[in-house]
């Protein structure tokens, strides 16, 4: 078996090791407070590949027929207060992501953390914590010894762990929004670009 398969057998054992690790009671009441939000505007925060992931899920909200925006696009509309904002990063400290909660939460809006750190200060600000456990690209060098240990090798650098991860369970999160709403793929590909 080539080592590139050795990697990936690798890592999708390693989400599965994360995701089978998070919180249930977080991840229901994060499906809670976006299905209270189909009235309101949903606005995802992410920077770097934790900002691919929250465009990903805002385009999956946006075929659920929320109205979902993501920070920095020009038309993303002013926050008011009970809009729900939802900041991906795995440190919880990259600065753009916890300044923009910061402003929304002194707005008014609801703000939900999916982070590695229940302790950073993204996570601390928002009202729902969905604790992601994964090594992100701020975490210490992991020693050695350690690694040899545990098994914990360098075959997802830096934030990879974190952000695939999130990936998988936010399309989980909107197979479990289907689910809720009734919604089926036929109903969300009405809503898929058709000028592609």
């Amino acid at each position: 078996m080539s080592s590139i398969k050795d990697t990936s057998i690798w890592i999708l054992s390693g989400i599965k090791y994360v995701i089978e690790g998070m919180n249930d009671s977080q991840i229901d009441k994060m499906v809670e407070m976006i299905l209270e939000a189909q009235n309101n505007k949903i606005l995802l925060l992410g920077a770097g590949r934790s900002g691919f992931v929250g465009r990903a899920f805002a385009l999956r909200l946006m075929h659920l027929g929320f109205r979902v925006y993501v920070s920095g696009e020009t038309i993303a509309p002013a926050i008011v207060p009970n809009d729900l904002v939802i900041g991906i990063s795995g440190s919880g400290r990259t600065r753009i992501v916890v300044t923009q909660a910061e402003v929304s939460k002194d707005i008014g809006a609801k703000v939900i953390a999916v982070t590695s750190h229940a302790d950073s200060p993204l996570a601390i600000l928002s009202d729902q914590v969905v604790e992601i456990k994964g090594r992100t690209k701020e975490d210490p060098d992991i020693d050695y010894t350690r690694r040899q240990i545990t098994g914990e090798f360098e075959m997802a650098p830096l934030g990879t762990m974190f952000e695939l991860s999130s990936a998988i369970f936010l399309d989980s999160v909107i197979v479990e929004l289907m689910k809720l709403m009734g919604k089926s793929e036929v109903d969300l590909r009405k809503r898929h670009a058709n000028v592609e």
